[in-house]
């Protein structure tokens, strides 16, 4: 069998692989940043993120529960197969709100913190593409 023959699977099985990594690597920084603004005590989190101690406890805590969906949408309709394309919906809307982030944070002078915000955002489109062109997940039969 010639190599030529295999890259298209490899290619494939290495796509499908990359994928449920940047899922996954989602999931955790979504997650669990959702959980610290849900369940950290304001003046604590505000150490730790300034913003949070200038806007209402409310507001922290529904970014909180955004991130938490987020974590959630881009991970478990894709591990379960129930209605999968709600993970490409999740990976749109972790996207949009990495770039409302980082224009957040640019218009607060926290510009140091927007790396991490762009890494999120490339996983995020990387898991939009690839799980809405080139490689979606069936949903259940």
């Amino acid at each position: 069998m010639s190599t030529t023959t295999l890259a298209p699977a490899q290619s494939s099985l290495a796509l499908r692989i990359g994928l449920w990594i940047a899922q996954g690597l989602i999931f955790v920084a979504f997650g669990s940043a959702g959980l610290i603004k849900l369940f950290t005590p304001i003046p604590q989190l505000a150490a730790m993120m300034p913003w949070a101690g200038d806007y209402s406890e409310t507001f922290v805590r529904v970014i909180g529960l955004i991130d938490l969906a987020g974590a959630v949408g881009i991970l478990l309709p894709a591990l379960t197969r129930i209605m999968p394309a709600l993970t490409v919906l999740a990976a749109l809307g972790c996207a949009v709100l990495q770039v409302f982030a980082m224009t957040f944070h640019i218009s607060r002078g926290e510009a140091a913190v927007t790396p991490i915000n762009l890494v999120l955002l490339a996983l995020a489109l990387f898991v939009l593409w690839g799980r809405s062109r080139k490689a979606p997940i069936l949903p259940r039969t």
